[in-house]
């Protein structure tokens, strides 16, 4: 619980400091060892892998190049962890409103972006945005359907959604 509550005061903090500054300091306070947000970010670079010229136009640990970016796949370990740490801390800060479940729903937009859940012009809201809009938090399920490549489901990418849900969902 007190996990939890430091990552959504970091967030808080990023979010209104990131209207000064468009690329954030990343600054998150942890207790020891135990940073949920440095937890999430493992998992997320667990699972994306290294990213190379064969990515484009993703590099480091997933980071999607943009014409305002002014480096290409050739950057170091360190700078993609910072790459990674301020696109995540940009997702949470789109769910912000969602409060204690920002982390886990920032982690599922870094990998299938933020349309894909709360939709956008051409998309409907994703089941699990309209249960949390609807005071339900009973979302493992539908948090876990985000599991499919090309309308088949993919056996890795479920158990990456387990094991996202498991660390960051807040009972």
């Amino acid at each position: 619980m007190t996990r939890k509550i430091i990552v959504s005061i970091a967030i808080f903090l990023f979010v209104s400091k990131s209207t000064i500054n468009p690329v954030p300091e990343i600054s998150h306070k942890c207790s020891g060892d135990n940073c949920l947000f440095d937890e999430a970010v493992q998992l997320i670079k667990e699972n994306e892998g290294w990213h190379t010229k064969n990515n484009y136009p993703y590099v480091g640990y997933g980071h999607k190049l943009t014409p305002k970016d002014t480096f290409n796949h050739n950057i170091s370990k360190d700078f993609a962890d910072k790459l990674l740490r301020e696109d995540l801390l940009q997702k949470c800060a789109v769910f912000r409103k969602y409060g204690e479940d920002s982390l886990l729903l920032g982690v599922l937009a870094y990998n299938v972006g933020e349309y894909n859940i709360l939709g956008n012009k051409n998309k409907s809201p994703s089941k699990l945005i309209k249960k949390l809009n609807a005071g339900n938090r009973d979302i493992r399920n539908e948090y876990i359907s985000f599991c499919h490549h090309k309308k088949k489901q993919i056996p890795s990418i479920k158990r990456r959604r387990q094991r996202e849900f498991e660390l960051l969902y807040n009972k």
